[in-house]
């Protein structure tokens, strides 16, 4: 097992994040430091896609590219080590703590022991190499809005864009949503999501596309759809993601930057979708939209 790192700051982390996917592939994982803002965004690989030496400068350049395009990745450290397995599973642990989600969730590793309170839902989550805990602000506000956006005893359907570890999905289901869809990409995260779904026995349908290409199961229209996507993905496909939306259907949007939501917020107007709630966490930005 090998550990690719790039540690950065909050300017450069959705920078920093796309440059090690596009490098190394599997969805990176974000550690943040909340006593030093220091962002540590981390690839774990069973292989290195080329020499380690090789890997390294192509990094340096990305993150030199990165500067020229006006973002600051400081202090672009980067790290490339063989990591045992064990020592792998052993930092998971230190990173990953039970989340409750207002009484109705509990998201927890595979290896906690805290106990549910009476009425709680269970989402027992092993990320392996995705991204996806519910530490992180975007994550988080998703989950919330999961649980405010379900109505006790109506059917609601649900869609997740970009599933990463299948958390969202799984919460969905878990909270009754049903039909619950979900679909990402890359491989490595599907794969992952159908361990999740498995081992939390819940029924998701779920399937590899983007959002330009969407596999079979977004051929339909939900009432809740979550797209966890960068700025550059909203915009250019925010009508495609508008029509997968039941008539006053929920659109909850993350991993946007503070100052990059306005655009996505008048991009969204022009496509009928109001903003009904947003929440500001660091340089974090979210939001829940209605179709009207």
């Amino acid at each position: 097992m090998w550990q690719v790192s790039i540690l950065t700051g909050a300017e450069g982390e959705e920078a920093v994040a796309q440059l090690l996917e596009r490098t190394v592939h599997p969805p990176p994982s974000v550690f943040r430091n909340e006593r030093t803002a220091a962002v540590a965004v981390t690839s774990y690989v069973k292989r290195l896609p080329r020499t380690r030496r090789a890997l390294a400068a192509e990094l340096k350049e990305g993150l030199a590219r990165l500067r020229q395009f006006g973002l600051d990745p400081r202090p672009a450290r980067i790290t490339i080590k063989r990591l045992p397995r064990k020592n792998w599973a052993q930092s998971w642990k230190r990173h990953f703590r039970p989340i409750d989600i207002g009484g109705k969730l509990l998201v927890k590793p595979g290896w906690s022991r805290r106990r549910a309170r009476p009425g709680q839902r269970v989402v027992i989550l092993d990320p392996g190499l995705s991204f996806g805990t519910g530490h992180h602000p975007t994550t988080l506000f998703c989950l919330e809005q999961r649980a405010r956006c379900r109505r006790p005893g109506a059917r609601q359907s649900f869609l997740d864009i970009g599933t990463g570890s299948g958390i969202l999905a799984i919460a969905a289901a878990k909270l009754g949503y049903d039909p619950v869809a979900a679909f990402d990409c890359d491989p490595e995260a599907v794969r992952v999501s159908r361990q999740n779904l498995r081992r939390n026995r819940v029924r998701v349908r779920l399937g590899r596309g983007d959002v330009a290409r969407a596999p079979r199961l977004a051929r339909r229209r939900y009432d809740v759809v979550c797209a966890n996507l960068t700025c550059e993905l909203l915009l250019a496909q925010a009508n495609p993601i508008r029509r997968l939306l039941n008539p006053a259907g929920k659109l909850v949007v993350a991993g946007v930057l503070g100052r990059e939501f306005q655009k996505i917020r008048k991009k969204f107007d022009r496509c009928h979708l109001t903003l009904e709630k947003s929440r500001v966490d660091k340089e974090w930005k979210s939001g829940r939209f209605a179709l009207v």
